[in-house]
């Protein structure tokens, strides 16, 4: 009999869409490869349900909260139930930027500077020197990323009225700007697998240009210097090990090289939940590696416990 593998979906972040686009094309790889395969859309009840469907190993294709901040680890983990990615400690620290910050520069990784702010205080004064970024704590995808700089539409301290992530969070983590390129390194089974830089056809790297085909160009591997590339492997590399990652991470560099190359890089996230739609980056970076989406899915699985 095959094995049964449950394939979470959906929930209710702010990435619900794009957690049932990677889900549906994990299901149809899972059923090629021979699994028996369900789709499970979470709800409140997903213990419920996993009780009733009885999977041998659950492939986590859930993004944002609670899928990846260790809350649907730790259901799991009293199931008794073999699941894919990091487990709860690595999840609920990387999922929270500034903790990841704590943990990755203890390690030597550089990372920018900056902070935890109250939102409201950006009404009063501006936290940093524009230019500055403004993002959610605990969020991926580059939901809820404000640019500010000094002719950005938010005014001058930010207003009350203006669009951006302070009417939605409580507190924002405030970083410089770095200027350059954006740059991003999947690492699967403890292996960097390659340098892609994401060229937006317009403004920047932001939810829109991650899941709407032909507003990012991908370039792999990334036409940069060889000392850049080799730097950015080694650093994705020692973030997924400083962090206990389990099965892939994808971590995103900001790569200035304004000043000439090789250029500083900069360590912005790492993500424990990569994409697996269409247009996502760790199945790009592992085609360009001979590893194809279903090897690559099929991998997870064995990393989660489940051999053949």
């Amino acid at each position: 009999m095959s094995r049964h593998v449950v394939v979470l979906m959906g929930g209710w972040s702010a990435e619900r869409e794009v957690s049932l686009t990677s889900g549906r094309a994990i299901v149809e790889a899972c059923q090629r490869l021979g699994y028996r395969a369900t789709g499970l859309d979470m709800g409140h009840d997903v213990a419920q349900r996993l009780a009733e469907l009885k999977p041998d190993v659950v492939f986590n294709a859930l993004h944002g909260t609670p899928g990846e901040d260790g809350s649907i680890q730790g259901v799991l983990e009293l199931m008794g139930i073999p699941y894919t990615h990091s487990g709860i400690t690595t999840s609920a620290v990387a999922i929270d930027k500034q903790l990841t910050k704590t943990v990755l520069t203890a390690a030597g990784i550089q990372m920018p500077g900056g902070g935890v702010v109250r939102s409201e205080s950006v009404f009063e004064a501006d936290p940093l020197p524009r230019p500055y970024v403004l993002k959610p704590v605990n969020e991926g995808s580059s939901v809820g990323v404000a640019i500010v700089t000094d002719d950005s539409n938010f005014g001058q301290p930010i207003s009350r009225d203006a669009a951006g992530p302070w009417r939605q969070f409580e507190t924002l983590l405030a970083e410089p700007f770095i200027r350059g390129r954006e740059l991003t390194v999947a690492v699967l089974d403890d292996e960097p697998l390659a340098v892609t830089e994401l060229q937006p056809t317009r403004g920047f790297y932001d939810y829109d240009a991650k899941y709407t085909e032909g507003l990012t160009q991908h370039v792999v591997p990334a036409p940069i210097h060889p000392q850049a590339t080799e730097q950015a492997l080694a650093m994705a590399l020692a973030a997924h090990r400083a962090l206990g990652c389990r099965g892939v991470s994808r971590s995103d560099f900001r790569y200035d090289d304004t000043m000439g190359e090789p250029g500083q890089l900069y360590l912005l996230e790492v993500n424990t939940q990569p994409g697996m739609t269409p247009l996502s980056l760790v199945p790009e970076q592992a085609k360009y590696r001979q590893i194809g989406f279903d090897a690559l899915v099929d991998r997870l699985i064995q990393d989660a416990g489940l051999k053949r």
